[in-house]
C-alpha cells in the first residue's frame, strides 16, 4: 500500500529555506473538496484503504543535528518498506532523497530512479556541502544504491554537472529536447523522485529556484503516466509555501501527488 510520509527539512537548501513547511499544505490541498479523489488514470484514492498517511518525521532540521535527521529519514523509510508499504515521501528540499535511497537500496538493489527536476543535483559539493540539495544524485549514485538515473525536465546544466552527469552515465533529457517517453520504458522496480520546479514557475511559483522554460503540469503528468514499470516508492520536494501565490503551488504538487500514487496503486 502506498503510504504518505512527511520530511519537514530544509536545512540543505543553497537559496531560500521554507521547503520544510510543504507536507502540511499539499496534504491540505490533496484533502480539498476543491477536487475528487479519482485520478486521471481511473485510480479512486477515496477508496478505503487506497492509501496510509505516516505523518510528518520529527526532525531537528538543524546543521547541528543534520546527521541525527537524514538517519532518522533512513530508518523511517525503511521501516515502511519492511511492513511491505511503498513509501511516498512529501519534502522538504531535494537532499532528503539521498538517505530515502539508502533505505530502498537495500530493499531495490536494481532500481531504477526517474528523476524529474531543472537542476540535474549532481554537484559533488556545493559551497562546501557534499550533502546539499544540489549534489543527492551525486551521493546516490557514487554510493551505487541505484542502478540507473534517467533524469527528465533538465535545463541548468553546466560543465562540472555534464562531466558528473558522463561519469555516473545519467541519462538527461534535457528540457529542449522534450517528450522523452522512449526513456520511460523500464524494466523492474521505479523510484520516482519529483522536483517541483521541474514545472515552469508560471504553473509552479511557490518554489526557491525559479527556473523559466520548464514543463507545464499537462507535460509533467503525460510523462509520469508514460512510465513503464512498477512505481515502489517516490518523493515530491523543493515545494515553498512562502513562496507561493494563492496556494497554486499546493495544488498543483497535490496534483502530482495524486498520479503518482495512482500509478503505485495500479501497478502494485
Amino acid at each position: 500500500m502506498p503510504t504518505l510520509l512527511g520530511i519537514p527539512l530544509d536545512l540543505n537548501s543553497s537559496y531560500l529555506r521554507g521547503a520544510a513547511g510543504a507536507p502540511s499544505k499539499i496534504r491540505e490541498a490533496l484533502g480539498s473538496e476543491a477536487s475528487n479523489k479519482w485520478t486521471e488514470l481511473g485510480v479512486d484514492l477515496g477508496a478505503p484503504g487506497a492509501f496510509a498517511d505516516a505523518g510528518d518525521l520529527r526532525l531537528s532540521d538543524s546543521r547541528e543535528k543534520a546527521t541525527e535527521d537524514f538517519a532518522e529519514i533512513e530508518r523511517a523509510v525503511g521501516q515502511l518498506l519492511e511492513k511491505g508499504e511503498l513509501p511516498m515521501s512529501l519534502g522538504g528540499d531535494h537532499s532528503v532523497t539521498y538517505p530515502i535511497l539508502k533505505a530502498f537500496a537495500r530493499r531495490y538493489p536494481e532500481l531504477t530512479i526517474v528523476h524529474f527536476d531543472a537542476h540535474p543535483d549532481l554537484y559533488d559539493e556545493f559551497e562546501g556541502s557534499r550533502v546539499s540539495h544540489a549534489c543527492p544524485f551525486a551521493r546516490i549514485m557514487e554510493e551505487r544504491l541505484a542502478k540507473r538515473l534517467v533524469q527528465v525536465g533538465i535545463r541548468t546544466m553546466n560543465g562540472h554537472q555534464r562531466e558528473q552527469a558522463a561519469r555516473f552515465r545519467v541519462e538527461v533529457v534535457e528540457m529542449r529536447a522534450l517528450p522523452g517517453y522512449d526513456r520511460l520504458k523500464i524494466d523492474g522496480p521505479i523510484y520516482v523522485s519529483f522536483d517541483v520546479d521541474v514545472l515552469d514557475p508560471a504553473f509552479a511559483p511557490g518554489i526557491s529556484h525559479r527556473e523559466p522554460g520548464g514543463m507545464t503540469v499537462r507535460e509533467a503528468i503525460a510523462h509520469l503516466h508514460a512510465i513503464e514499470g512498477t512505481v515502489v516508492g517516490a518523493d515530491v520536494v523543493e515545494y515553498n509555501p512562502g513562496q507561493d501565490v494563492a496556494g497554486m503551488t499546493a495544488t498543483v504538487a497535490a496534483k502530482i501527488v495524486k498520479e503518482i500514487l495512482g500509478k503505485m496503486i495500479a501497478r502494485s
